[in-house]
């Protein structure tokens, strides 16, 4: 009887045993999780502590503010009207070059993108790009500055036009004129102010029943503006003979 305890107390002890061991080794295996969760809780808490000392003002990258590549681009002339502001605006608007009238004529329609006028061709009134200076057919039209020809083109509605660069953003565009251009004006070529380009048309499907005149718009920093307001007053009084007609 004594030998059976003895075998009996020995296979309890062995089943202690056991259960001892898996409770240290599940006791280990949770110490060794715990490490590890605090490992990664110190670095993670490091890491934005130091993402908190990077400045957030790091300068973006910008584009290259490098020329428009010229002749094969048309200056918009559908943008909303109105000269160039303060800032980085005004710095473009100093760089412009003085211009002068592109044909001997008198005003007949004003500019205004806003106020629509009255077209005798269409009979119905639409907003007006540019202005209207009226002249005798063939008249000689004239380079208003300094550029470069950026574009000759036929527009459906506004017959033959040609499209100057010149500096300051700038550009002129010269609608109405008649197919023929003189020798030398292509795109592409330098023009000096007051050079010979074209001569007024009748080429405008939507100016037709106007009398023969040169439209003139102009754009800066690709905004359709009033080109009275960039004229001498010696230009603006020559066309102030006839200021009110037409309207």
């Amino acid at each position: 009887m004594s030998e059976n305890y003895q075998k009996t107390s020995f296979r309890e002890k062995l089943k202690n045993m056991k259960v001892n061991r898996a409770a240290l080794i599940t006791v280990v295996v949770l110490l060794a999780a715990l490490t590890v969760i605090i490992s990664v809780t110190v670095a993670t808490n490091r890491a934005k502590k130091n993402g908190d000392d990077i400045p957030n003002d790091t300068p973006k990258t910008t584009q290259s503010t490098t020329e428009k590549e010229e002749p094969n681009e048309k200056p918009s002339t559908t943008a909303p009207t109105q000269k160039p502001s303060s800032g980085n605006s005004a710095q473009v608007e100093d760089k412009l070059p003085s211009f002068i009238l592109p044909v001997n004529g008198v005003l007949s329609k004003k500019h205004d993108a806003s106020l629509q006028v009255y077209s005798t061709t269409m009979k119905d009134y639409r907003v007006h790009l540019g202005v209207d200076l009226v002249t005798e057919a063939d008249a000689p039209v004239y380079a208003a500055a300094d550029g470069k020809i950026s574009k000759i083109w036929e527009d459906t509605l506004m017959g033959y036009c040609i499209a100057i660069k010149h500096s300051g953003d700038c550009y002129t565009i010269y609608k109405n004129l008649s197919e023929t251009l003189p020798e030398g004006i292509a795109e592409g070529t330098s023009v000096r102010a007051g050079q010979l380009i074209g001569s007024v048309g009748e080429s405008s499907m939507v100016e037709v029943a106007e009398e023969p005149h040169l439209h003139f718009e102009m754009t800066v920093a690709d905004l359709a503006v009033d080109p009275l307001e960039y004229f001498d007053e010696k230009a603006l009084e020559s066309l102030k003979l006839d200021a009110s007609h037409g309207e």
